[in-house]
């Protein structure tokens, strides 16, 4: 009876059963809020349960090791970000390999970081910035919340294409790092705008620019640093994937209704408001965008010898 029970449990539409969405990170950060707003779409449009399941450990490690070593029937997916990119070589021994242990199904958001200053850094623009950063070697120290985090990559992205000399200060957290921003500890951080909107927008901080190559909905009037530094883009991202061998009819629907899911006008406005930019395309399309940004992101983690802490 086993053969039998086995083929007509491939026979019912996918899903017969309750998801898992594993979050690689804690709740109540920007992963946990993208995976609960697509999760409780997906299960009103699929009629099944997708459950957040928050693994954090080890820079987002622990929860893609647990869905690279899943079983690839479509019940496991995993929230990929710019973290797992970076990570593939941060990390020299990994019991899972990024690029091939996860099949790509559809990206999701983009959000952008910004550049800025503290008020008594005299820079207003990216050249001044460059400029003033040149005229004082190694006495700018640059934040972020700690070793391979976004702010980190995207200001030793800066000191590569610039040939500028900051003193890297990392942080257990980006709460603690922008806590010394405030109070003027250190110059510069490469922060995402959601946490730093408010002290922008107070005069606290001074915005320079955003990392993404478009400008932000949230900061209109700030232009980016490729608009100074031709070629420069960092940005945080998260997409969708699954366990390699997943079938491809399981991952093309999971396609389908993440973008239909995301095309709901109360989501879109959520992820908006947060700085973020939407994405689409096929997961191919993803899949290219995660190979990219693994190799971009390798030589960032080359250039400056980051390790993780």
């Amino acid at each position: 009876m086993l053969p039998v029970t086995s083929r007509m449990a491939r026979s019912q539409p996918y899903p017969a059963r309750p998801v898992r969405l594993i979050v690689a990170f804690p709740a109540g950060g920007s992963s946990d809020i993208v995976a609960r707003l697509l999760a409780q779409r997906l299960s009103e449009r699929l009629g099944q349960s997708f459950v957040v399941e928050n693994r954090p450990g080890a820079g987002g490690n622990i929860g893609t090791e647990a869905v690279a070593k899943a079983a690839p029937d479509g019940y496991t997916l995993l929230l990929a970000s710019n973290s797992n990119a970076v990570n593939a070589t941060l990390y020299e021994k990994l019991s899972f390999d990024f690029l091939n242990d996860i099949a790509p199904v559809a990206g999701i958001v983009r959000w952008p970081n910004v550049m800025e200053v503290i008020p008594s850094v005299p820079a207003k623009t990216v050249p001044e910035f460059i400029a003033f950063a040149k005229a004082n070697p190694g006495k700018i120290n640059m934040a972020s919340g700690g070793n391979g985090t976004s702010q980190h990559v995207a200001g030793e992205l800066f000191k590569m294409t610039t040939g500028v000399d900051m003193v890297h200060v990392p942080y257990r957290g980006s709460g603690p790092a922008l806590a010394d921003m405030l109070a003027g500890q250190v110059q510069v951080m490469f922060d995402p705008i959601a946490t730093s909107i408010e002290h922008i927008k107070a005069g606290k901080l001074r915005a320079i620019a955003v990392t993404t190559l478009t400008r932000s909905e949230s900061l209109p009037d700030l232009p980016t640093i490729a608009d100074f530094v031709p070629g420069y883009e960092a940005s945080s991202w998260h997409g969708i994937g699954v366990p390699r061998n997943t079938p491809a009819d399981i991952i093309d629907k999971l396609n389908k209704e993440i973008y239909a899911a995301l095309a709901d006008p109360t989501i879109k406005l959520r992820l908006t408001d947060l700085g973020g930019s939407l994405l689409s395309g096929s997961s191919t399309s993803f899949g290219k965008f995660m190979v990219e940004e693994t190799d971009k992101w390798g030589k960032v983690v080359k250039f400056a010898g980051i390790k993780p802490i």
